[in-house]
């Protein structure tokens, strides 16, 4: 199992940033998939997660802003973050699980995480 983020980087407060999260090794459209973000000084927060029927879930605190999405046919998934706030701060990182869930240690491989700054 691989997966690869981009799309990180500096944006200031309100702004917006889309990841991408591409996936190897396993078959994409079959497995859940999830973000979740590692905050200085807290614990592996999830995020949201998208099922393989496409059903979507969301953590409250990014609710109506973020929007996560796949391409089955790319092996892509998407996190398009709106409206953000300084606590949006932190490594944000792809997960893939066979079934997945809505807490970080539901799912079962990791990739290595981009950096997002929301600051002025």
């Amino acid at each position: 199992v691989r997966l690869v983020e981009s799309g990180g980087g500096l944006v200031q407060p309100g702004g917006s940033l889309r990841l991408s999260c591409a996936a190897s090794g396993f078959t994409f459209s079959n497995y859940a998939m999830g973000c979740a973000r590692q905050v200085p000084g807290k614990g592996l927060e999830w995020v949201s997660g998208i099922y393989s029927d496409g059903s979507t879930y969301y953590a409250d605190s990014v609710k109506g802003r973020f929007t996560i999405s796949r391409d089955n046919a790319k092996n892509t998934v998407y996190l398009q973050m709106n409206s953000l706030k300084p606590e949006d701060t932190g490594v944000y990182s792809c997960a893939t699980d066979r079934f997945g869930g809505t807490e970080a240690y539901e799912y079962d491989y990791y990739g290595q995480g981009t950096q997002v700054t929301v600051s002025s």
